[in-house]
């Protein structure tokens, strides 16, 4: 391929891969071009581009899947070139093709190679004739019950049925005996044929305990190829990747070298060029089969990125340009052992169903050479039902696997996001489980110690009660710095004296599915800095004194000091202690039965869910009649009449979410 000039690139792709692009190539000084949808229009990979195009709903296949509409941004911008990222179109043969026939660059493989991996059966037959190995298995065009059945018990189970167009775990089924095949299969088929239009599927011996290994190989358009090194991937659930790792532990230099250059064999057999990703199975004998290859870069190359020292997207954008790689396999070597953690929003209680909402408050680990966070998100922003509930990769480094080990534990207890659930305490609790330090992977990991993440809380519940209510305490006796320039003044104390009296407050806590009062008393301080209270709770009395700084919560107890980080936006409060948090709402006391008498208008005291309306438009009630209940954080409130009222107007209906302080029912008094 003659040389190119690539000096501006399109990403069609978001969020967090975008970002990454954009960065690499700005650095490169290359400008960037971003596409976004509806859902994105204030998405960091669009305020972070030179210049962005809107194209379509939120929806992906009406926006991030259209290549027809970002062919035609492409051309209208003047892009030399398009970065498709991971996931969309990365993978899609006729995008790649569109592109090369208007003369703008698409950075990665040819539109051939792209087809000869898209089929997994293809794969396995172009990979058998290179002499690359394979798992015994069949990926005949005979897609008869009766042929399938026959080979199936030809290689004997376990066996895995796999939808030859699939991805991402779907269409795939593990089958342990003869007797259970055909329900299998036809179970395989049919989600084949949802999830991609196509149920044809390949059928092969399961090994009981493989690990996934992968090689990041690179090749040029001058018949250069080199390999990267491989990452180990085994923690998988659903089979979609959990942590990854580089290099894989364990693995001898002859294996590494072996794998390394069969992979290069892969990539050569289809012509390949620009990064991709060859896949193995690796089983206890030191054997390793071909799984499949990913002609695209992948989510976890950062790994990579950190034990070579190299940029991936650099190396990407030097081969789109026509150039030799940058480097021969003899001056590639491995330096230290890296992680990445997947930060998702999903819920671990509730089978990692993903979860969805704004994040009010993102707190990331200090970034340095060890610590490294590639994501599209920052506090304000909103993960959406629309896309991956991928808040952010963590990426960290150190001399060896027990050290960066060490770095990724830090790391997560360090990383911080309120507003919905995500998987971060889950995280930490596999870089903390013995089998996983102890190197003892494979694909079956997380089902094996399933009962291990439980996520029940080790850490003192009193403790962060506590924390949560000095925190309440100091927010509300804070007082403007110039309210009087007589540091002295009586009338500058805000410690809660009273004369001839001991001033005391009532907190009251909903946590999980209960309400939890905490009664504080003032007491006196021995130093400027600290407030000093007696809080009771549970019956037990605690004195409690420390101060707040920079979202963290510095607490004496009883002569225990300890240090918690917190995020509070209106009356949530959320506590964070080693990776796990505790939501708590906070309720408010302030407006009593008698003194909402004067209030026309009835509000929600907390965001939540309306689950019940009780009342219709025109309706007469009493007073202390129930009129709408809300959920929040697993409890149940009701909206009572404070007096007798006519209904206005019912806002709300069953299913509707309020944000705190939402008008709920308009009413009229009575005469």
């Amino acid at each position: 391929m003659a040389t190119i000039n690539i000096n501006k690139i399109l990403i069609a792709n978001r969020g967090e891969i975008a970002c990454r692009i954009i960065r690499t190539a700005q650095r490169m000084g290359i400008e960037c071009v971003a596409v976004y949808s509806d859902a994105d229009r204030s998405a960091q990979h669009v305020l972070l581009a030179d210049e962005a195009w809107h194209i379509g709903d939120a929806p992906a296949k009406e926006s991030y899947l259209r290549a027809d509409v970002i062919l035609d941004v492409a051309k209208r911008s003047n892009a030399d070139a398009v970065h498709p990222g991971y996931g969309f179109l990365s993978e899609n043969a006729e995008f790649a093709d569109a592109c090369a026939k208007n003369q703008i660059k698409f950075i990665g493989p040819p539109k051939a190679a792209i087809e000869a991996m898209g089929s997994k059966s293809e794969a396995k037959n172009i990979m058998h004739k290179a002499g690359v190995p394979l798992v015994q298995g069949y990926h005949g065009e005979d897609q008869s019950e009766q042929r399938l059945q026959q080979e199936a018990d030809k290689i004997g189970y376990p066996l895995l049925i796999k939808a030859t167009a699939g991805g991402g775990g779907k269409g795939m089924r593990v089958v342990e005996s003869s007797a259970d095949f055909i329900d299998a299969l036809n179970s395989c088929k049919r989600e084949a044929k949802s999830s991609f239009g196509d149920d044809k599927v390949l059928v092969e011996k399961y090994l009981t305990k493989p690990r996934h290994v992968e090689i990041q190989v690179f090749a040029d358009s001058l018949n250069n190829a080199v390999h990267l090194f491989e990452r180990d991937c085994s923690v998988q659930r659903r089979h979609q990747k959990v942590i990854e790792e580089a290099p894989a532990p364990g693995l001898s230099e002859d294996i590494r070298d072996k794998m390394g250059q069969v992979a290069i064999t892969a990539a050569r057999a289809i012509g390949y060029e620009g990064a991709g990703t060859v896949e193995f199975l690796y089983d206890e004998d030191g054997s390793f089969y071909f799984m499949e290859m990913n002609t695209r870069l992948q989510v976890e190359h950062p790994v990579t990125e950190k034990i070579t020292g190299l940029d991936l997207v650099e190396w990407q954008i030097t081969v789109a340009n026509g150039l030799p790689l940058p480097l021969s396999q003899q001056q590639l070597s491995i330096n230290g052992h890296a992680f990445e953690a997947r930060i998702y929003a999903e819920d671990p209680n509730n089978n990692y169903l993903p979860t969805t909402g704004q994040i009010t408050h993102l707190g990331l680990p200090a970034l340095n050479e060890n610590v490294r966070v590639d994501s599209g998100i920052v506090a304000g922003d909103n993960v959406s039902v629309y896309y991956d509930p991928m808040i952010a990769k963590l990426i960290v480094w150190d001399k060896d696997r027990t050290s960066a080990l060490a770095r990724l534990r830090g790391a997560l207890k360090d990383f911080h996001v309120a507003g919905l659930t995500t998987n971060i305490e889950f995280l930490h609790q596999l870089a903390s489980h013995k089998a996983f330090n102890d190197a003892d992977l494979d694909t079956h990991f997380l089902e094996k110690h399933d009962g291990d993440f439980t996520l029940e809380r080790e850490q003192n519940e009193t403790e962060i009660l506590l924390a949560a209510s000095l925190q309440v305490m100091m927010q509300q006796s804070a007082v403007p710095a110039n309210r009087t320039i007589d540091a002295d003044s009586p009338w500058n104390d805000h410690t809660g004296w009273r004369l001839n009296e001991d001033n005391f407050h009532v907190i009251d806590f909903a946590l999980n599915d209960r309400v939890i009062s905490v009664t504080a008393h003032f007491r006196d301080s021995n130093t400027r800095c600290t407030q000093a209270f007696s809080f009771e709770l549970d019956g037990k009395t605690y004195p409690v004194s420390g101060y707040v700084d920079n979202n963290k919560i510095h607490l004496n107890i009883e002569g225990h000091q300890s240090v918690v980080s917190y995020a509070r936006e209106n009356n949530r409060l959320v506590i964070f202690r080693n990776a796990a948090n505790w939501q708590l709402e906070l309720v408010d006391n302030s407006v009593s039965e008698d003194d909402t008498k004067s209030q026309a208008n009835l509000s929600a005291p907390m965001p939540g869910t309306v689950i019940d309306v009780l009342v219709k438009n025109g309706d007469q009630v009493e007073e202390g009649q129930a009129l709408m209940v809300m959920e929040a954080m697993k409890m149940e409130h009701t909206i009572k009449a404070h007096q007798s009222l006519t209904v206005k107007e019912v806002l709300y209906q069953v299913g509707d979410l309020v944000d705190d302080g939402a008008e709920l029912i308009v009413v009229e008094e009575n005469s």
